[in-house]
């Protein structure tokens, strides 16, 4: 599920605010065209810069929301549920920091209740939110993991990110398929090794 996501700003307030605003923003993008070697001015490339542009404001509008825009609400009706809620398989796509390629995977985010429970679609968001930012898998994976803690104070919380990083098949090394797995566990899953256990085997992984 993805997130509503504003575009960036044209204009107004951008520079007050360290940003460039678009018309500097599509420039940058006809540098890097003539560095590659194109002509920005041939008919195919006219629009590119603008299509970048617009495009970039949506593969990265995570940096427009924040965690408590989707964890703010919750419910206390849960009739004395206490055990964990793992929502599972959820897509993502986010962009590697170090050369701005993206990283394609799942994520698998489980917590254990403490007297309130959020709406499902609410941790796909905050997925989908990070994920929109450039990142690092490491990073993305402890982000998640302190924001429901936070936000939520459950009994525990667990995240588990699976994905292929775009910089490893596409350059460099070009190892195809290669997945990358990282884990944190808060609270409960840090020392109940059973509820870990079943965590990891629900998110299918064997252990």
């Amino acid at each position: 599920m993805e997130a509503v996501v504003k575009p960036f700003p044209a204009s107004a307030g951008t520079e007050a605010a360290g940003r460039p605003d678009r018309a500097e923003a599509e420039e940058a993008v006809r540098t890097l065209l003539r560095w590659m070697g194109e002509d920005p001015t041939r008919e195919g490339l006219l629009e590119t810069p603008a299509r970048v542009v617009k495009a970039y404001g949506e593969l990265f509008g995570g940096y427009k929301q924040e965690a408590g825009d989707v964890l703010g609400r919750t419910f206390e009706d849960v009739s004395g549920y206490e055990d964990m809620v793992l929502v599972k398989d959820i897509d993502f796509h986010s962009h590697c920091e170090h050369h701005m390629v993206p990283i394609i995977g799942k994520a698998h985010v489980a917590y254990v209740p403490h007297g309130r429970v959020l709406g499902l679609s609410k941790i796909a968001r905050l997925v989908d939110i990070y994920g929109r930012r450039l990142q690092t898998q490491e990073s993305m994976t402890a982000q998640i993991a302190d924001a429901m803690q936070r936000l939520l104070q459950p009994a525990g919380v667990a995240v588990m990110i699976e994905a292929e990083h775009l910089c490893m098949s596409m350059r460099g090394i070009r190892s195809r398929g290669a997945t990358t797995i990282t884990t944190a566990f808060n609270g409960a899953f840090k020392t109940d090794a059973e509820l870990t256990r079943r965590f990891m085997k629900l998110s299918g992984q064997s252990t």
